[in-house]
């Protein structure tokens, strides 16, 4: 007689064990639910496109005559900027198939704009009393401020370059003025590529 063999569990048969389960479908919920409340429209080829206009600003300021000019070049780099900013967002949320007019978008513009307003209302009064040589640190504390606050509502990467911004900043207020056009290419400029080209790979554009 030949010997009998032991049973071999079949794994294949196993059950499936509802506690992973349950574990996997509470990751994805809520992996769900942190991108339909975050912001992800930031654009990444945007932000590239915008540090390369600012490193071309940051060339054409150093070579002006005088500090009026100079601002004038970067107050036109400004307004580029933030019309391709606009614009790529607006086709990065278009292909999405997102809204700029959903909650999350509203919480990123208000948390984004309103550095900015304060930004823009120190500067008014700088010029008012030809203050030139404080208005890089402010723009690069105002705009880090603002991206901070409204990326608080966007992808993790977004509040970081942020900080990038304010430490700028803060280290062209150290700094003797004449470094000032030197940080306003380091942080405009190449922040601006360099984490543009983060978002763009890992947030899809």
């Amino acid at each position: 007689m030949g010997s009998l063999s032991p049973l071999r569990k079949n794994t294949e048969d196993q059950p499936v064990n509802i506690g992973d389960r349950a574990i996997d479908n509470v990751k994805y919920i809520r992996d769900m639910m942190e991108r339909s409340a975050s912001f992800t429209a930031v654009p990444g080829y945007g932000g590239m496109l915008m540090g390369t206009t600012a490193v071309v600003a940051a060339y054409i300021a150093s070579q002006q005559p005088s500090l009026r000019n100079w601002l004038i070049v970067w107050l036109t780099e400004a307004f580029l900027a933030a019309a391709i900013g606009f614009l790529a967002m607006w086709q990065k949320s278009k292909i999405a198939g997102g809204s700029l007019t959903s909650a999350a978008a509203r919480k990123f513009a208000v948390g984004f704009v309103a550095p900015l307003l304060a930004g823009v209302a120190i500067t008014l009064g700088l010029w008012r009393y030809d203050m030139y040589e404080v208005m890089a640190p402010i723009w690069m504390l105002c705009y880090g401020a603002a991206v901070i606050t409204g990326g608080a509502f966007s992808v993790r990467v977004i509040p970081v370059m942020g900080w990038f911004f304010m430490a700028f900043g803060a280290a062209a207020f150290a700094l003797p003025a004449a470094y000032s056009n030197y940080l306003m290419l380091a942080s405009f400029g190449l922040t601006h590529i360099v984490f543009g080209a983060v978002i763009a790979k890992k947030y899809g554009g």
